[in-house]
């Protein structure tokens, strides 16, 4: 019997051949073991003509769910900051303007993301989506606004300091008798 001693002698291996390392080894005799099916990236295409195949599960494996799954998470997420948001900033404007832009653009671009999954696009324009999306939301954040939200503190700025100014003295909201008697008069 392979794999069983007999008095203190061991007659065979205790694991049978078939599967000793069977998901490693594959008959090779150099004694590395090798990687299964699997686990092994099969790539037959230069990088360039991988952008003209279509986007589904079989041909971007690694990419296909990761993609639409962020997708559809940060439309989700984009819906609900911009709610949350615009009712706690209603009263400032700038704000308001710059969460509608990350609104609609989170909007296009997860959108069409979903769109290019469920359709099977060509990757190049899952790659296009994401690398234009992702640039409007910096440059809008970090481009467009930054300037709009400077004039708008110096702006609530300047009405704080002159509304302190002009209701500093308690005198000044309270109508002198002078000029009650000046519009009383017949």
């Amino acid at each position: 019997m392979v794999g069983s001693r007999s008095g203190a002698a061991l007659v065979g291996p205790s694991i049978a051949p078939g599967m000793a390392y069977s998901a490693f080894r594959s008959g090779n005799e150099s004694g590395r073991p090798r990687m299964p099916v699997h686990w092994r990236s099969i790539v037959k295409l230069a990088p360039w003509e991988y952008l003209f195949v279509a986007f589904n599960s079989r041909n971007f494996h690694d990419l296909f769910y990761p993609i639409w799954i962020a997708s559809l998470l940060l439309l989700v997420a984009v819906v609900v900051l911009y709610n949350v948001r615009t009712r706690q900033l209603h009263k400032h404007p700038p704000y308001l303007d710059l969460y509608e832009w990350m609104l609609w653009t989170g909007v296009i671009t997860f959108g069409l993301l979903l769109i290019f999954s469920v359709f099977v696009f060509d990757f190049i324009f899952v790659l296009a989506t994401i690398v234009i999306g992702c640039g409007v939301f910096v440059w809008a954040r970090f481009r467009r606004f930054p300037p709009m939200f400077a004039a708008y503190e110096t702006k609530l700025a300047k009405a704080r300091y002159f509304s302190r100014m002009k209701y500093a003295k308690p005198e000044a909201t309270i109508r002198s008798k002078s000029t009650k008697r000046a519009r009383r008069r017949r």
